[in-house]
């Protein structure tokens, strides 16, 4: 009874297997995934999984480091497969000053865009925040209808605090399994029951003793296993809490 509420089906290193992949994953528990678009492409590519599979769910949305692509032309086009029943939030948007902290201006200026693209739609943003905490929050603080989630959440736990208060959902993704976890660790730690999400972020950051391999939604055992531990909770019950959070966060009945 999984829920992989951020995955990258459409991505190329699942180009060999994707068809055969998705169905074994289903069987193996994973009920839901929502598979986020990082551009215009991607976005229509997560939309046919969506509409292929009855488990997928998708989000329609630029990522910052493809800022460059983000057109007008090509945006008004991302907002209409926004409105797809399927789509369930704006995503996967965000500000990362990791890669590239030159174009930050454009990369503010297309987050805010999407947010009010989110708004207009009443559907939550799935943000992407690398080395960019304290212009997330500031432009996040400027919406305060707004709700989401932080996804692979990176921030610190006071961080945490403001954004739970706001009413978003904190995703955990393989880090939080790693040694040098400890920020994670103690976001997870501050985060209520019913504000957590369980992420893979597959193909990439896949948890201990998965490192170094592709990822996959059947991972997700070992980050239920480890946000048990932290929680003091069984993994049976992160499991189902997270469903349900998934659920709620992304309105699926």
């Amino acid at each position: 009874m999984y829920f992989d509420t951020h995955a990258h089906y459409d991505d190329e290193a699942f180009d060999n297997d994707r068809y055969e992949l998705l169905p074994e994953l289903f069987q193996q528990g994973v009920e839901l995934i929502v598979n986020p678009g990082v551009d215009l492409n991607t976005s229509k590519t997560a939309m046919q999984l969506a509409e292929k599979y009855r488990e997928v769910y998708f989000a329609a949305g630029w990522h910052p480091e493809e800022w460059e692509s983000a057109t007008d032309e090509a945006f008004e086009e991302l907002s209409e497969i926004a409105k797809h029943e399927k789509c369930v939030a704006v995503g996967e948007v965000g500000l990362d000053y990791y890669w590239d902290d030159s174009h930050k201006a454009e990369q503010k200026a297309l987050f805010r865009r999407q947010i009010e693209l989110a708004l207009e739609l009443n559907k939550p943003i799935i943000v992407h925040d690398r080395e960019a905490h304290g212009d997330c929050m500031e432009i996040i603080s400027d919406y305060p209808q707004l709700r989401g989630v932080l996804h692979c959440y990176s921030g610190s736990a006071e961080m945490a605090k403001e954004l739970l208060k706001r009413g978003w959902y904190l995703g955990f993704d393989g880090p939080i399994t790693y040694k040098n976890a400890r920020k994670n660790i103690e976001a997870l730690e501050v985060c209520p029951l019913d504000r957590f999400v369980i992420e893979t972020d597959s193909p990439y950051l896949s948890p201990v003793p998965m490192r170094g391999k592709r990822n996959n939604s059947g991972n997700l055992k070992y980050i239920v296993e480890k946000i048990a531990e932290v929680k003091g909770i069984t993994p049976q019950e992160a499991a189902r809490l997270s469903m349900e959070n998934g659920k709620r966060l992304y309105n699926i009945k």
